[in-house]
């Protein structure tokens, strides 16, 4: 559950807390892991290298392990290039900057392998201005056997010129029976192919893998973090949220960057308003699923890859959503939200329990869970962004009809009043468009990283009070049963008790009588 901080709206100030990061961690294929060993781990080429690991530090393991995957790969008959290990870059907070760095680089190495089974090559860096400080982590998809399969030849075997076995010697051999160039014969006894590694973990090819170590190495980096702010969180590819995009060093397309990224923010500040309306989460996701995700695969097929064409998709899913959340609103419109807020034991006009009452409860009240005890100021905040969604409503109201007024307004001679139905406009659009970053900075502000996140806990207290509530009632008509039925049975008792002595008083008189009758 997010972390909950001040929750009173109405009389305590709010106190900005740090929205959580996303983890960043991307992977790599290298096609020559010797060269990139080297460049990771020069001090020459790094502008600040602070240490080096290996859980395999021999250079002849890595070397080995390269041309047995070239080797595998030419044997394979695969087009492209050949895979010789693969590498992680993962960000780290810049807390964990005050780590002993040997410390930090071996630990991670060290877990990787524990999990994975897999010898890495780790360095810890910094980039130039010190912005970034990452790890990069290359790491063998083979893991070398304890003892080498050793294949010798029972008889002599004819390999061509790309290395393919052959069966007879004559398919190798030219016109005048002499052996071909690049042809080879392996005579019989000798080694014919030594394996000192396994085969590839299919696992990392897998699309899932990225994820899984995402997740892993968050916890890990979690684990480290002094300070609650520096914590990570890793995106929900699932969610109708988008990412944004990190921006490398020396990127060319740094700008576009940038403006992909207000685009995508713009949506997930429109996702949030969304939710508050009331729109179904997987009504969201269709449309991200429709308008976003189909339409770039459909431009990547038709135009090819063209990222600037990418803002453009998302504005236009931005107005479909919108146009949603339109429709449920002026549905919405004079239904006032009815909120019936009761508290067990207060105003119900009870008379105060007698000393008798209060021995004969047996059953203790029903405890309010924490979750259930959050319920009321939850219900604040989540009123306090019903609130800002109306105001942006209206304001969108008023804007639609200066654009309606504004396109009614032709003539030579009105120049001025659509000059100035125009400037309302802009007015507008600017306000409407603060008065949605304020929306999902709301949350923000109380420690969630977004409205959706927010409405979870919202929904699953609110479940949790009216499951309170219920057993309150309950308790509250069981113990008024037992005070009716003790009342009732003292009563009764008391009843006896008259009877009984009515009885014995008459007894003397009976005898009386009978005395006289004698």
């Amino acid at each position: 559950m997010a972390a909950f901080k001040k929750l009173n709206i109405a009389d305590e100030k709010k106190e900005m807390i740090e929205m959580p990061r996303h983890s960043f961690i991307q992977m790599t294929k290298l096609h020559n892991v010797m060269g990139r060993i080297d460049y990771i781990t020069s001090t020459v080429k790094q502008e600040n290298l602070y240490a080096v690991y290996a859980t395999q530090p021999f250079r002849s393991f890595w070397k080995d392990l390269a041309k047995c995957n070239r080797e595998e790969f030419a044997k394979s008959g695969t087009t492209g290039k050949c895979i010789e290990a693969r590498e992680l870059i993962i960000a780290l907070p810049e807390g964990l900057y005050h780590y002993e760095h040997d410390y930090l680089i071996k630990h991670f190495a060290t877990d990787f392998k524990k999990k994975y089974g897999v010898d890495c090559y780790a360095a810890l860096h910094h980039n130039k201005r010190k912005t970034n400080f990452h790890i990069h982590l290359i790491f063998a998809e083979r893991t070398k056997l304890e003892k080498p399969v050793v294949k010798v030849a029972p008889r002599n075997m004819f390999y061509d010129e790309n290395g393919k076995h052959v069966r007879t010697k004559k398919e190798i051999s030219d016109e005048s029976g002499d052996i071909r160039n690049g042809c080879k014969i392996i005579r019989k006894g000798e080694v014919y192919e030594k394996k000192e590694f396994s085969i590839k973990d299919d696992r990392f090819k897998q699309d899932s893998f990225l994820g899984e170590a995402k997740v892993f190495f968050t916890n890990e980096i979690n684990q480290l973090v002094l300070h609650e702010e520096d914590k990570l969180k890793v995106f929900d590819k699932n969610s109708p949220y988008l990412a944004t995009k990190k921006i490398g060093k020396n990127n060319p397309m740094e700008e576009q960057i940038k403006a992909d990224n207000e685009v995508r923010q713009e949506w997930n500040r429109t996702v949030d308003r969304a939710i508050v309306s009331g729109v179904l989460e997987e009504d969201i996701s269709k449309i991200r699923k429709d308008e976003i995700t189909k339409k770039v695969w459909d431009s990547i097929d038709l135009y090819g890859d063209r990222p600037d064409l990418l803002a453009s998709i998302i504005k236009l899913a931005i107005a479909v959503l919108e146009l949603l959340i339109n429709r449920i609103m002026l549905a919405a419109v004079g239904v006032a939200e009815k909120v019936l807020d009761v508290i067990p034991g207060a105003g119900t006009g009870e008379a105060t329990k007698t000393k008798a009452q209060e021995t004969a409860v047996a059953v203790p009240h029903p405890e309010k869970s924490l979750l259930a005890s959050k319920y009321v100021q939850l219900k604040n905040v989540h009123k306090e962004l019903q609130r800002q969604n109306e105001a942006i409503f209206n304001l969108e109201r008023n804007r639609g009809n200066l654009e309606i007024e504004l396109s009614d307004c032709n003539g030579v001679f009105r120049s001025g009043k659509r000059a100035e139905l125009q400037k309302q406009i802009d007015e507008l659009d600017h306000m409407i468009n603060d008065m949605k970053r304020q929306l999902s900075s709301i949350v923000q502000e109380y420690g969630y990283d977004n409205v959706k996140e927010f409405y979870s806990d919202y929904y699953a207290s609110k479940g949790e009070y009216e499951d309170y509530i219920q057993e309150s009632e309950n308790w509250k008509k069981k113990q008024s049963r037992k005070s009716e039925d003790s009342s009732r049975i003292s009563k009764q008792m008391k009843n006896n008790q008259i009877m009984d002595n009515e009885h014995e008083n008459s007894k003397p008189t009976i005898r009386k009588n009978l005395g006289r009758v004698k």
